[in-house]
């Protein structure tokens, strides 16, 4: 938490003394400043959440880049600077973030310190070499060479500052967040870079007309990129929706499919699994009781971890077939079909959920106490039931949600 407190208020600080530093020297190129300021505004106006859960504005991100990377307008060479291009961007972000902060969004200023760090490294790589008039003694393909190097590495920045950010923020494993992270680059990120890229290119050419030229591309691929994020959450909902099915047939308990989701969820990335494998890790979760939808006779209280391990392996074969038949991701199914097998020979989703719904359980069965021991009794279970590593896992979540815990061996 120290360390993001302290990049927000780096980020602060630094916009802090480009507003002042601008108000006070006032702006060069106030036509070329205002252009980029509009296109960032409306760039920020138009964020959304992604598929993964991540703010996006794409729009806004290019065009701040392609102004931290501008050197020429028309053929004429610019004269703002490092500090300019940071207050410029500021006041357009703080403008297009209004309506966020209205609504309430958390993740606001989080954005905002993505966005002022980011843009401020670009511009601290670009501006000072071009004042010394480097970039015109690199001409054609060279330039845009240049231009599309500094990109990389601002794009690496922004990728390692976003997964320090979140570590930081729910304390996940660093390495698996920046690896996501990683990711997404080839992705809307490198649609990102090459737009800014031609941006700041076209601009030195033909001035600002190449703005709207060249915001079109990237407006249809974000158009695309919102309708995916929203056939992603209309998937999500489905299959909670299947999931639920259970319940109101009264075979399992309310909410236990969503609780065990949620659990295995944050026991998957305390284990170092990534964004994909963690979906994967959660939808099997929602439906792994969907096979006891074929018993004639529920199980008591839904609870199938006290079953004979021949019977928990028929209600997970079951299960199996049932998802396999939603044309569901066929990893879903497997971790389904293999919950119930020993530990050393399941995939480690499926050792997630059987660990987190046996918990779930014992913990329903087990009154005040049931945390600790349910705990317990996942520890004395280890020897054949449940993995070591994943029980400790499971301990160490819990830990962070304000459990007390027995200690750990």
């Amino acid at each position: 938490m120290i360390l993001l407190v302290g990049l927000r208020c780096l980020a602060g600080l630094l916009a802090l003394l480009a507003l002042g530093h601008t108000l006070w020297r006032g702006l060069d190129d106030p036509g070329v400043a205002l252009a980029f300021a509009v296109l960032v505004g409306v760039g920020e106006l138009s964020r959304w959440r992604g598929a993964e859960g991540r703010d996006v504005a794409p729009l806004g991100a290019a065009g701040a880049l392609a102004y931290a990377l501008l050197g020429e307008n028309g053929g004429r060479p610019t004269g703002h600077g490092v500090l300019q291009v940071v207050a410029v961007v500021v006041a357009a972000a703080l403008l297009g973030c209004v309506p966020y902060v209205v609504k309430g969004c958390r993740s606001t200023l989080d954005h905002l310190t993505r966005r002022v760090l980011t843009v401020a490294f670009a511009a601290l790589c670009f501006q000072p070499l071009h004042h010394r008039g480097l970039p015109a003694q690199w001409s054609g393909p060279s330039h845009a060479l240049l231009l599309v190097a500094l990109l990389v590495l601002t794009a690496l920045c922004d990728a390692v500052l976003v997964a320090a950010m979140a570590h930081a923020r729910t304390r996940w494993p660093y390495g698996p967040l920046l690896r996501d992270e990683l990711r997404t680059l080839p992705g809307t990120g490198s649609a990102v870079c090459a737009t800014g890229a031609v941006m700041a290119l076209a601009t030195g050419v033909v001035g600002l007309w190449a703005l709207p030229v060249f915001s079109l591309p990237l407006l249809l691929t974000q158009l695309s990129s919102r309708r995916y994020a929203h056939v992603r959450a209309t998937y999500r909902q489905t299959i909670a929706s299947l999931a639920r099915a259970t319940e109101i047939a009264g075979y399992t308990p309310a909410g236990h499919a969503r609780r065990v989701a949620l659990l295995s969820r944050e026991v998957g990335r305390e284990l170092g699994l990534g964004e994909s494998q963690l979906t994967v890790v959660e939808f099997a979760a929602l439906m792994h009781d969907i096979g006891q939808l074929s018993l004639v006779d529920p199980v008591p209280a839904g609870a199938t971890a006290g079953l004979p391990v021949a019977e928990q392996r028929r209600i997970a074969l079951l299960g199996g077939a049932v998802v396999r038949q939603t044309g569901v991701d066929a990893e879903v199914a497997v971790v389904v079909e293999r919950q119930a097998d020993p530990y050393r020979e399941q995939p480690v989703g499926a050792r997630i959920v059987r660990a987190v719904n046996a918990y779930e359980e014992k913990v329903r069965e087990a009154g005040p106490e049931g945390p600790l021991r349910a705990l317990e009794e996942l520890r004395l279970g280890t020897a054949r039931d449940y993995h070591p590593e994943v029980v400790e896992s499971l301990a160490r979540v819990l830990s962070r949600d304000c459990l007390t815990l027995p200690a750990v061996g």
